[in-house]
């Protein structure tokens, strides 16, 4: 298995947790965090350092991948990738074996395919994006970089979510819309916006 190293030691960090230890492709070896978490343990794996520690640990050949949540718009998310960036472009991707994405999506580096998610045919997931329990994107549909498509939400086909978008728990982005960047879709809701391709 790969080694790989966790940016971010939070409750979102704790859900990829499980579904990196379901798809075991990686292997954790560290989590990195706040200085003030160096030395306590998330979900038994240990905070072995803070941001200061991405260059030590990209020399050493490990993969990487952000596990901030994001409940708004994706400025930390974004950062932390690019900090990584700086180093290394070993980004891993981790996908549920209990999703389902088809063999005609594409899925980019530094993504999270979250148990029971449905990706389908013809549909594009950009980098650093989370694709979280339960969500679906259809067929075609194209999710930008550091895109959150949150628990239960309906991507429909032809859609497009723009970088750095937040498509709040439930909610539905109806076929062909066309959500722009950092837009926050709030839970629950339809978003209907224009129309796309």
């Amino acid at each position: 298995m790969k080694p790989l190293i966790l940016v971010g030691g939070g409750g979102h960090c704790r859900a990829v947790i499980d579904v990196i230890e379901a798809q075991e492709a990686y292997e954790i070896v560290g989590i990195l965090d706040k200085q003030t978490a160096v030395g306590a343990e998330v979900a038994g794996y240990p905070v072995v350092g803070d941001d200061s520690a991405l260059a030590e640990w990209a020399r050493k050949g490990v993969w990487f991948l952000v596990t901030v949540g994001q409940v708004g718009p994706a400025g930390t998310r974004r950062r932390l990738f690019e900090a990584v960036r700086v180093y290394t472009d070993r980004f891993a991707t981790v996908i549920s074996p209990l999703a389902y994405v088809s063999g005609r999506a594409t899925i980019a580096r530094g993504c999270v395919v979250m148990h029971h998610a449905l990706v389908n045919a013809g549909a594009v997931v950009g980098c650093n994006a989370i694709v979280n329990s339960k969500a679906l994107v259809e067929h075609d549909a194209v999710i930008q970089k550091h895109v959150h498509v949150a628990t239960g939400a309906l991507v429909n086909g032809g859609a497009l979510v723009g970088e750095g978008s937040f498509v709040g728990s439930g909610a539905v982005v109806v076929q062909a819309a066309r959500v722009p960047p950092e837009m926050f879709v709030k839970a629950g809701s339809v978003y209907k916006g224009e129309s796309h391709g």
